[in-house]
């Protein structure tokens, strides 16, 4: 059967780093940027949500008087990390457990802008925010000197664009986490959704199914390297095949995906690439037999692109994971939904990590070393947007393959 094809438009350019610099500066132009932009976005909002009220700044304001401020979000956390604190942690002879989550009780809000700072009170809540999101929010200043909250402005998500008109299906397959060279890395897995996707495995309507794939996209953490390898200390050269064995073993993987149609190879937190967002493409040099084929492309972390005109942005769940860690939600899909509402993909960063009638599809890939499942995003014709866009899981285990 032939493979269907798809325009496809890589739009990482924003995310590439050219010769900048670190000059020992701190990160306060980072915040003093996105303040700017930010501001003229919620500016602009102001008209249709509450005209009546005067926007002004935290020096600005008045004791009692109902007004709005625009500015950046700081939460003080009781129990954040800090240099100080994991240097008496290397010092103590009791070691201490780290929290996966640093949320407190008396943790509090400050809102910031170029003119000072206000701590928070009132409607909203400390749990839902983290540092670094820019919001407007609507409340007076109290007696106390604080501000009470009593409604809150997000940017919410930007303008769409004009949505194609689906006409066959295409397919694309998401997958992440297959951390080669870790315990839990199970080859048979992983051979098992190669030969799916290139049309090996299955009858001849699940052959039909994989001919309808477009693209593949491996959203990081592909590789998994002892940690013992990174002491400090000199590598023995007997150490440094082993280092190169993950990747190479996921090279070999990754070509014979390449054979058969196009892959996009993000970096995530595991691999050897730079730590801070945006993380850059893998280099091409490590994949010696993928690279041959122009159809393998190493992109950058975030990764945006376009296919048939359908825009697709996504992660290897840094910023997620830690969202998770300074915030509450009920599941990591709310954590996604936030980014959007914020209209900012890192919020957090750098300080922890390095409109109505929208039709977004939110998708958490889950660890394919965990799980065994990779995502399918499917376009169906003649059906609404969201549906155009749907969801199939593939789980592979125990040699049977399961849509």
């Amino acid at each position: 059967m032939e493979r269907k094809q798809a325009e496809y438009s890589n739009l990482d350019e924003r995310y590439a780093i050219q010769g900048e610099k670190y000059q020992g500066q701190q990160y306060s132009h980072i915040y003093f940027t996105r303040l700017h932009h930010m501001r003229n976005l919620l500016h602009a909002l102001v008209p249709s949500w509450k005209p009546h009220l005067p926007v002004t700044t935290v020096l600005g304001l008045e004791e009692g008087k109902d007004c709005m401020i625009v500015g950046t979000l700081y939460k003080h956390m009781k129990l954040k990390p800090s240099i100080l604190d994991e240097y008496s942690k290397e010092r103590s002879a009791i070691p201490l457990v780290k929290p996966h989550n640093f949320m407190h009780p008396d943790d509090h809000l400050i809102l910031e802008d170029e003119s000072g700072r206000v701590t928070l009170a009132g409607a909203i809540p400390p749990a839902a925010y983290v540092t670094g999101v820019v919001i407007a929010l609507h409340g007076k200043e109290t007696s106390a000197g604080n501000f009470l909250v009593e409604d809150i402005l997000e940017a919410g998500i930007p303008p769409q664009i004009t949505l194609p008109s689906i006409n066959e299906d295409k397919y694309v397959v998401f997958v992440s986490g297959l951390s080669v060279g870790s315990e839990k890395f199970n080859p048979l897995q992983f051979q098992l959704l190669i030969d799916h996707i290139t049309g090996h495995l299955g009858d001849e309507n699940e052959q039909s199914i994989a001919s309808n794939i477009v693209r593949v996209v491996v959203a990081g953490n592909s590789v998994h390297i002892s940690p013992r390898f990174f002491n400090g200390q000199a590598v023995a050269s007997k150490d440094q095949s082993r280092i190169a064995e993950p990747i190479k073993e996921l090279d070999i993987m990754l070509t014979q995906l390449v054979a058969s149609l196009p892959v996009d190879m993000m970096p995530g937190s595991n691999d050897p690439a730079n730590f801070s967002l945006p993380q850059q493409p893998l280099h091409r040099c490590l994949f010696a037999g993928a690279a041959t084929y122009n159809t393998f492309s190493s992109c950058s972390n975030p990764h945006q692109f376009e296919l048939d005109s359908v825009r697709f942005i996504g992660t290897s769940g840094q910023n997620i994971d830690d969202l998770y860690k300074y915030s509450d939600a009920k599941d990591k899909l709310e954590f996604v939904e936030r980014t959007l509402r914020w209209r900012h993909l890192a919020p957090t960063a750098p300080n922890s990590l390095g409109p109505e009638k929208q039709k977004v599809r939110l998708i958490c890939i889950p660890r394919f070393c965990d799980s065994g499942v990779a995502v399918m995003e499917l376009g169906v014709q003649h059906v609404e947007f969201l549906n155009k866009l749907r969801c199939l899981t593939m789980l592979y285990l125990s040699g049977v393959q399961v849509s």
